[in-house]
């Protein structure tokens, strides 16, 4: 448990690092666009004061210095107009339009447009004009470059690259680390299923000795249903890391079997109940390895309440979909461990290895192709968890 929750806390700290580096990297280059959209505007405030020079230049003025400022501007898209809304010139736009009607009206659009943006000088013509809004003067309209804009939306391309390379390589990084854990699975189950069955063989060898021998021996017959149970543990351990083929089942039947089971090593502390349906549940699955996952979730059970309290198992029909609920009254989990409870190794106990729940996941899910979650828990009240099966 600790060692998740120090997993947990690891993938916090650098998702925290993560988006301090990325709203780092967008501050800066804001402040870093803002300073060049603010260098524009004082370099389109020196063109528009050279427009006016030009515009009220007589013979005597010396426009040589004006016109090469106002040559100089190959980046700044501008459009100059007069107080009537006559558009006097333009430069460095980019004009879509095919006829001279529609390139006209397509500049005043981009006028009012960057008019709206707020990106307009006025320029008064009258030099000692008082400014009473009678007077005549032209607009200094003028865009972004085009410099400006990559750069104002190259950070903001730059970190969906980075995170899209991040995404991809902790795909990857999950994909093998789960094809690792599917290997470490299979291996560890077929290893164990291969171990149990030269002893497995033994003891029934040994029963049927027993069986001849003593024939009236009422503790033989209990003896081969455990050599018989070992035999079933022993197949669902080779099933793991296979496609088992599902067959059409009575849930009814296969929930009996597991209570039956379970209430025969139990405490007499422990009831059990059972809430089926009169007509039988019908579904394909692979009824040796779902026993499994009754049997963990009603041991799990068992030891949430400390050996003593009430268990109720229902199976019913939902839409499209079968389900069984495991509901017990014992100490309860903490929301927050509502998913964590299914990782391999959690466990709150001080013995065992925490695989049970983890194993039940895994034959729901990859096996039968449905779902297990926990539906709903109180601290100190109970837990109910919730499988659903597809109906074929």
């Amino acid at each position: 448990m600790q060692w998740y929750d120090r997993i947990k806390q690891v993938k916090f700290l650098l998702v925290a690092m993560a988006v301090l580096i990325a709203v780092g990297s967008l501050v800066v280059s804001h402040s870093l666009v803002r300073d060049l959209a603010q260098g524009e505007r004082r370099n389109m405030e020196v063109w528009a004061e050279a427009m006016r020079t030009l515009n009220n230049a007589d013979e005597n003025t010396d426009v040589t210095l004006v016109l090469k400022v106002l040559n100089g501007n190959n980046t700044i898209p501008v459009i100059v107009q007069y107080k009537s809304g006559e558009i006097q010139s333009f430069r460095n736009l980019r004009i879509k339009a095919k006829t001279a009607d529609d390139s006209l009206r397509q500049v005043r659009q981009m006028a009012e447009d960057m008019r709206q943006g707020g990106r307009v000088i006025r320029v008064y013509l009258d030099e000692g004009a008082s400014h009473t809004g009678n007077e005549d003067y032209m607009e200094i309209c003028y865009d972004e470059s085009i410099m400006l804009k990559r750069l104002s939306s190259y950070p903001y391309v730059q970190l969906s690259v980075v995170l899209i390379f991040v995404g991809l390589a902790i795909f990857a990084l999950l994909s093998s680390k789960k094809a690792e854990q599917n290997r470490v699975w299979v291996g560890l189950s077929k290893e164990t299923a291969h171990q149990l069955g030269t002893p497995i063989s033994s003891l029934m060898a040994w029963v049927e000795i027993l069986r001849e021998n003593y024939p009236d021996d009422e503790l033989i017959p209990e003896m081969n249903k455990d050599v018989k149970r070992l035999e079933m543990i022993a197949e669902r351990f080779s099933k793991i890391g296979s496609l088992p083929e599902p067959r059409e089942e009575e849930m009814n039947a296969v929930v009996d079997h597991v209570v039956d089971y379970i209430s025969r090593r139990t405490s007499n502390k422990v009831c059990m109940e059972c809430r089926l349906p009169q007509e039988p549940l019908k579904v394909k699955m692979c009824a040796p390895l779902f026993e499994w996952v009754i049997e963990n979730l009603c041991k799990n059970a068992i030891d949430a309440m400390g050996g003593q309290g009430h268990i109720t198992i229902a199976a019913f029909e939902e839409a499209e979909k079968v389900v069984v609920e495991v509901s017990d009254t014992g100490k309860g989990i903490a929301k927050g461990h509502f998913k964590t409870v299914f990782r391999p190794g959690f466990t709150t106990k001080s013995r065992g290895w925490g695989l049970g729940l983890s194993l039940a996941k895994r034959i729901v899910e990859e096996y039968h192709k449905g779902r297990i979650f926990v539906k709903n828990s109180e601290i100190g009240v109970g837990t109910t968890f919730r499988v659903e099966l597809k109906k074929y």
